[in-house]
């Protein structure tokens, strides 16, 4: 079954050819798993389709614990937080009550993530999957180290581990985003996020949006970028990864660390979490 997409391509090429663009053989790749030939080579040409390493080696570097948590229990942060349940009382309401997720949480969740919506990234996600994907390659491999190297950071041996893992990863991430683009009528190279390639208010990864993104407006779409579907979407994320209203705080630690696996990152949200209660 071909996959056919759906974005505005700002140059034409011949429905026979698979566009080179700048991930070697990434482009015939997707044509072979069913994604459209003439589509898939009219994304890959066009010229913000490109290789980047600078975006993925900050991702390669990415380090949990040198990342400053208490920021988020400061004052203006806190405030933020509480002004967001006033304002999205409704949203987390309905979603508490479909999913068993308390407001706080979710407002916690989303304060860490993305300040509330108000940091959301600025990397191309296609280029970041991509980019990934392509390490299955030799050339790009190189690349990507030629430009990691110098930092010092990662050795080679650690840097290999790595990018023997990603590859794929952000292979089967690039098809998601593409399957996510063509079902909601997006420009696959116009979304944007974090240098890890997660996208929207609540920061999912593409592969996320299919099996637990939710419709929290009733406008028949999961747009990520509205909060109401964000706000649906992290409570059913946690509904499904054990979330109930009787959990014990070991249970809720846990719980929390399957949005993102990181001690700090839990220990965190569950604290802005009991002040929004208090």
């Amino acid at each position: 079954m071909l996959i056919f997409l759906v974005f505005f391509a700002t140059g034409s090429v011949s429905g026979s050819e698979v566009g080179g663009g700048d991930f070697g053989t990434l482009d015939r790749q997707l044509v072979s798993d069913g994604f459209d030939a003439e589509q898939v080579a009219q994304l890959f040409t066009r010229p913000d389709a490109r290789f980047d390493p600078k975006t993925v080696s900050l991702f390669f570097m990415h380090s949990e614990g040198k990342l400053n948590y208490k920021q988020f229990l400061k004052p203006a942060p806190m405030a933020a937080a509480k002004q967001y349940l006033a304002d999205y009382g409704d949203e987390l309401t309905a979603a508490q009550r479909q999913y068993g997720v308390e407001p706080g949480v979710i407002t916690a969740i989303l304060l860490v993530e993305t300040r509330l919506g108000t940091y959301l990234g600025s990397s191309r996600v296609f280029n970041t999957l991509a980019t990934m994907a392509a390490l299955e390659q030799p050339t790009y491999r190189q690349r990507l180290w030629d430009e990691l190297s110098a930092n010092g950071r990662l050795s080679r041996k650690q840097f290999e581990i790595k990018a023997n893992r990603k590859s794929q990863w952000g292979y089967n991430e690039l098809k998601a985003l593409l399957r996510y683009s063509a079902t909601e009528g997006l420009d696959p190279l116009l979304v944007t996020g974090s240098y890890a390639g997660a996208m929207g208010i609540c920061q999912f990864l593409p592969s996320n949006i299919a099996r637990l993104g939710a419709d929290g407006n009733g406008d028949g779409r999961v747009d990520l970028f509205d909060h109401a579907d964000a706000i649906a979407s992290v409570a059913r994320y946690l509904h499904a990864s054990g979330w109930s209203a009787d959990l014990s705080a070991q249970k809720a630690h846990q719980v929390i660390r399957r949005y993102n696996n990181s001690r700090p990152y839990a220990n965190t949200v569950l604290a802005i979490a009991r002040r929004l209660k208090g």
